[in-house]
């Protein structure tokens, strides 16, 4: 499920039931129905991103997962990310 984008609103989770404000995008495509560079994005919620993400994963649709823009998520994994970088 993809929600459009609005910076008035807390975008919520894809997951079924769940309106938790999403902190992940998890990006996919189904390679038999889409070009390589498509992309579809569901969003996640902590509680669903491990759920989310490894049903697309058991299908081959999972692409990329990245913090969602303005969630505490991306202070976190930005820093992760650079504190590795050599």
């Amino acid at each position: 499920m993809t929600h459009p984008a609005s910076s008035a609103e807390t975008l919520p989770c894809s997951a079924r039931g769940c309106r938790a404000p999403a902190q992940w995008a998890l990006r996919w495509n189904n390679p038999r129905l889409h070009p390589p560079e498509r992309r579809k994005t569901w969003l996640a919620c902590a509680a669903h991103r491990a759920s989310l993400g490894a049903f697309l994963d058991a299908r081959g649709f999972l692409r990329e997962v990245a913090p969602m823009a303005g969630s505490p998520t991306l202070e976190e994994w930005t820093g992760t990310n650079e504190r590795q970088a050599p």
